[in-house]
This record gives structure tokens, C-alpha cells and sequence, in this order.
């Protein structure tokens, strides 16, 4: 699990191509301290599990999925990604909820500068749009962030200095693709909600009716 607190900038040493799947090479620092081969480590929102490393890179495997659901394949040498370790146990939860498993895309359609932030605009589609909520969490290639604005064809974001200096955001232009991961316990109270309704007939009607909000004392 992740938080979506960016650690620190990489930059993409060497990326070996096969025929549905890459092995990139990652020059870091910050993000090596304590970590072993087997562990996990966010590259721009994406969980990848590290398979060699030395004391200034570490490499990993992605496979033909995730190349498919993130921007991963759009990489070159010499590209910058957001980095960040799995949350310790001890660790502080600064930023939300954030499992690594990219849910789709979004592309980049306008920067706006107000005061000393920066409105940046995402397009995507409505598989997506209709887990992202205003005020709530979403994580924009590894960077846990507020939704300010949302409506039936792209949400707004904020970024404030801090944030435009620690990670790559404000360095895209518009047109550029970013990965795009959900609020994890929006899909998942989705997910039980309409459990049995598809367990018993298949369908995905919801099982929420004035009666069960009555039956149990919302109404």
C-alpha cells in the first residue's frame, strides 16, 4: 500500500523491450534506503516489484497488463517518473489510501495559474469520472491529490508549490497521458453494494431501496 506522497524524482536509465513487455532500469536514491530485492516501490502510481539494484538504480519487471493501463509504455531514456515506497507500518499516512493498481488514463487538456497555484485539467472517460467526486482523493501518476472540480468529461486539480517542485506534474504539457488511480473505498462500497443483487440474478441492480433505509434507521 501506498499513500501517494512522492518521495523523490527518477529518472529512467535503460528500458529493455520485448515483445509485450519491458525491464526498466531506474536511477534513485532516497527510495533505496532500506529496500530489498522483492520490494515494492511506486513508478508514477504504478506498483512494481524491485528485481535487481545497486547503490544509485534499481530495475524492475512490467508486464503487458500494465503497459495496457498506464503510461509505463510511453517511457524513454532519460524520462522522470514519480517515486515512493510502500508505506511502513510505522509510517505517517499524509496522503490517502493508494493501492498501486491503476484503474486508467487521463490526458492533460489545460494549465491555468491563480495566485501561487496552478489549476491543471484531465480529461478521461466515464469509467473513471464516475469514481472521482469534488473535494475527494485521487491519485494522479503517483500523487495523492484533492479534486477541485469535476464535471461529465474532466476534473481539475490544484497544485500548490511544494507539490510542483517534489514531483513531475507541472512539468507535463498538455496532451501528455497520466495514470490515474481511484479512491480505492469508493469502488469497493460499489463493489458490496451490488453484491448480491449480481450473486442472485446477474444484474447490477443496487440493493438500496427506501425500505432498507428505513429498515435500518436512515430515514
Amino acid at each position: 500500500m501506498f499513500t501517494g506522497i512522492v518521495e523523490e524524482i527518477g529518472k529512467i536509465n535503460k528500458i529493455e523491450r520485448g515483445a509485450n513487455s519491458y525491464s526498466i532500469s531506474i536511477e534513485a536514491k532516497k527510495v533505496l534506503e532500506g529496500t530489498n530485492i522483492g520490494d515494492s516501490i511506486a513508478v508514477n502510481g504504478v506498483c512494481l516489484t524491485v528485481t535487481r539494484m545497486n547503490s544509485n538504480s534499481f530495475c524492475a519487471d512490467v508486464m503487458p497488463e500494465t503497459l495496457r493501463r498506464s503510461n509505463l509504455g510511453d517511457l524513454t531514456s532519460g524520462s522522470y517518473v514519480n517515486l515512493e515506497r510502500a508505506m511502513a507500518a510505522n509510517g505517517r499516512f499524509g496522503g490517502h489510501i493508494v493501492s498501486g493498481h491503476i484503474d486508467g488514463v487521463g490526458t492533460i487538456t489545460d494549465f491555468k495559474r491563480e495566485g501561487n497555484a496552478v489549476w491543471v485539467t484531465i480529461a478521461c472517460d466515464g469509467r473513471l469520472l464516475k469514481y472521482i467526486i469534488e473535494k475527494g482523493s485521487i491519485t494522479i501518476d503517483g500523487i495523492s491529490l484533492t479534486v477541485a472540480y469535476v464535471d461529465s468529461s474532466c476534473f481539475k486539480v490544484s497544485i500548490i508549490p511544494h507539490t510542483a517542485d517534489e514531483t513531475t506534474l507541472l512539468k507535463r504539457k498538455c496532451g501528455d497521458v497520466v495514470n490515474l488511480e481511484n479512491d480505492i473505498i469508493g469502488k469497493y462500497v460499489e463493489k458490496l453494494m451490488r453484491f448480491n443483487d449480481v450473486s442472485d440474478s446477474g444484474n447490477n441492480k443496487s440493493g438500496v431501496d427506501m425500505n432498507l433505509l428505513i429498515d435500518n434507521g436512515f430515514i
